[in-house]
């Protein structure tokens, strides 16, 4: 069975449809660093090449170690992946039960995972109207017979940070109803003084999700980890086939740890550009962005036309945005944008000028 993947970042086939190059295009729809990837990653994966005669490393030792130092938790605290997508899709296969909650909107995969693993999935849903808050109340009442519990924090698509209390709180309600909690910190990088880290590696019921993506800037590569208590995180391990993480990957996500210099680049620019677009958005009257701590931006359209609409008047511009009808509990009125630089953001505002005056 095929599936027609609903996710940003399609500029392959958007580029065939438009008869230009991927290039070409300015990719609004999937959040990437727009700084582009650290020079020290290339000339690692460059330094890697050699290294492909052999099998990759399964101990995932220097990544680990790379990882050590930069989150202060020990190396048994990670289990490296391929991209956390593949421990999205591992996790249900390593719990008990079958019975799912996702506080959504959120990532389209924990469905398609726990399909996959013939979970019932349910939804929690948070509405714009009240800012995406979650009331405990009602959560607590929803857990109830719950297995498996899964967050985005911030949340995606609508970047809304949940603060350590809010996570506190969940964790507290999990460990109450006996539900495994999976908390995605796939956008973390952006705002890593929020990161659960450090409560959950003490939680025998609980793993972080991170992403080497986003931040980072290579999402062609797939790398990503979970940070969880080292007998879970061992466990983990144990679920992926030996060599998932290739060794070009591996390379890569050390390199990118210890570029300080691109990192720090990285988050001036983003919250730089983050409140420029935000405000640019807001002049338009039929437009409402939602305040994020990631490197994108939720917009609802007030008047006048749908998202898909919208996506489409401004693909002339070679421009893509990313629709956000599909995901649960948001309307056609909802698009997302990623920030990127200040050129290709003033573009969108332009573009986006032409269209809504």
């Amino acid at each position: 069975m095929s599936h027609s993947y609903d996710h940003g970042g399609n500029v392959f086939t958007v580029a065939r449809s438009l008869g230009i190059t991927p290039d070409q295009i300015i990719d609004f729809s999937a959040s990437i660093n727009p700084l582009g990837m650290s020079p020290l990653v290339r000339e690692a994966m460059i330094r890697s090449i050699d290294s492909l005669i052999h099998y990759p490393d399964t101990s995932h030792n220097e990544l680990k170690q790379a990882l050590s130092k930069h989150h202060a938790l020990f190396p048994a605290h990670f289990t490296i992946a391929n991209g956390s997508t593949e421990l999205i899709y591992n996790l249900p296969a390593l719990l008990p039960g079958k019975k799912a909650l996702i506080i959504s909107p959120s990532f389209s995969e924990y469905v398609r995972s726990l399909d996959q693993h013939h979970w019932e999935a349910q939804h929690f849903v948070l509405t714009p109207e009240n800012n995406f808050a979650i009331d405990m109340d009602k959560l607590e009442q929803a857990l109830a017979g719950v297995d498996l519990l899964f967050i985005c924090n911030p949340g995606n698509p609508n970047g809304m940070l949940y603060s350590h209390l809010v996570i506190e709180q969940i964790c507290s309600l999990c460990r109450s109803s006996g539900t495994f909690l999976v908390l995605d910190e796939a956008f973390m990088d952006f705002c890593e003084g929020a990161s659960a880290k450090q409560m959950i590696v003490q939680n025998d019921n609980a793993v972080v999700l991170r992403s080497m993506t986003k931040f980072f800037g290579i999402p062609g590569l797939r790398l990503g980890y979970a940070i969880s208590n080292a007998v879970l995180a061992e466990r983990l391990d144990a679920m992926g086939g030996p060599w998932s993480v290739n060794t070009v990957a591996l390379a890569a996500g050390a390199a990118a740890l210890q570029d300080l210099r691109h990192n720090r680049e990285t988050l001036e620019s983003i919250r730089s550009e983050r409140n420029t677009l935000f405000d640019g958005l807001a002049r338009f009257s039929q437009l409402k962005p939602y305040p994020s701590a990631a490197n994108y931006l939720l917009v609802e359209i007030k008047e006048g036309m749908t998202a898909r609409e919208l996506k489409e008047r401004l693909l002339p511009c070679q421009i893509l945005i990313r629709d956000c009808a599909s995901f649960m509990g948001l309307t056609g009125q909802f698009f997302r944008v990623a920030v990127r630089s200040g050129v290709e953001n003033k573009r969108l505002l332009e573009c986006l000028g032409g269209i809504l005056t």
